[in-house]
């Protein structure tokens, strides 16, 4: 048990660690409480924290216009994917309206009472539906200063009562148009590398999807905790809307690079299953988020697109490997990765570094 002395008392992490978890009130019911001061479970440690000072940033992410003429765009998007990882999209038919009102709909799940939100708040996803401060809180060296409500769109939704009332029709539509514009971004994604349109979606690669809206209130101590570490993301796909605030940074090229808010536009990033069954053609690639320093807290919805056939076997696709360029990663089934990744810290790459040959 990692215990230290911390003045005259004893710190007990794993005990801390616990007691806040089940207190179930989450880092806005510590705000809410008035602390001007962090806990140390969310006290990063020194190499981490030295790295969050920001440098001047002559790099920009791509933002791609989905509009443009098709050869194009699939040109763009796998350009885009092969030196980033990460872009932006815009003109991709979801109405701001839509997107507006997700954002306020998951910001007022967060703002409600918090004796409203702890009968959502728990580990278990068995009702599609959870609400939870740090999904590795209790792998994890250090928490983060994030809220979570978790929410399982594909292959079916939850019951409809399942999910909070506030967000309900808001999420609905938000599956039909991430469902949608996902189908869409694998056949680009699927052309950009040089194979037929719906090779992405024959894998079962649009079917399971996770939706997460996070929370990041206001942090009194923002230099010395993140709001979301480090990490790569599992799956295929992430399709991500943030709102103005920004905090969201990508490693480029060793350098931390902000991927600054565009208006009406939606973030796409490569994940961790794309880039081996691209062969290392396409880049997944670690992000972060900062604590928020800012009075309005900030609100983001992620869309994470899995494969639904849980026991069969992925790896490099077998058009992309030859003796040239033989497979970079051995075989594996989508459950043994899933469980690697939910019993880890999220910290870097280590997954596909597991894999590789």
């Amino acid at each position: 048990m990692a215990t230290a002395m911390n003045g005259e008392n004893r710190y007990d992490r794993v005990e801390e660690v616990k007691r806040f978890d089940e207190s179930k009130i989450g880092v806005k019911g510590l705000v809410d409480s008035g602390l001007t001061a962090i806990p140390r479970i969310f006290i990063h440690p020194p190499e981490t924290l030295s790295d969050l000072k920001p440098k001047p940033q002559s790099v920009v992410i791509p933002t791609i216009d989905l509009s443009g003429p098709q050869s194009v765009v699939v040109e763009q998007v796998a350009r885009a994917s092969r030196s980033f990882g990460f872009f932006q999209i815009v003109n991709h038919g979801i109405p701001v309206q839509v997107m507006d009102r997700i954002i306020g709909s998951i910001r007022a799940f967060h703002e409600q009472p918090t004796d409203v939100k702890t009968r959502f708040y728990s580990r278990s996803t068995q009702t599609g539906v959870n609400f939870i401060s740090n999904i590795d809180l209790f792998h994890s060296k250090a928490a983060s200063w994030r809220d979570t409500l978790q929410i399982k769109l594909g292959p079916t939704l939850p019951e409809l009562e399942e999910i909070p009332k506030c967000c309900r029709e808001e999420v609905v539509d938000w599956n039909l148009e991430t469902k949608a514009l996902g189908e869409r971004l694998m056949g680009l994604l699927s052309e950009g590398l040089g194979l037929d349109t719906d090779r992405l979606k024959n894998t079962t690669c649009l079917d399971s999807r996770l939706m997460v809206g996070h929370y990041y209130p206001r942090c009194p101590q923002p230099d010395q905790t993140v709001g979301l570490g480090s990490h790569t993301d599992p799956g295929v796909l992430t399709v991500l809307l943030q709102d103005h605030i920004g905090g969201l940074q990508i490693k480029h090229e060793g350098e931390w690079v902000d991927v600054k808010p565009v208006p009406g536009a939606v973030v796409i990033n490569i994940a961790d299953v794309l880039q081996i069954m691209s062969n290392d053609e396409y880049r997944s690639v670690e992000h972060r988020v900062l604590a928020n320093p800012s009075h309005e807290p900030r609100v983001s919805i992620a869309v994470f697109y899995n494969a639904s056939a849980r026991e069969a076997l992925y790896g490099p696709f077998s058009e992309l490997t030859s003796p040239e360029k033989p497979a970079l990663y051995r075989q594996f089934t989508y459950n043994d990765y899933m469980t690697r990744f939910f019993t880890k810290e999220l910290d870097g790459k280590t997954l596909t570094n597991y894999y590789k040959l």
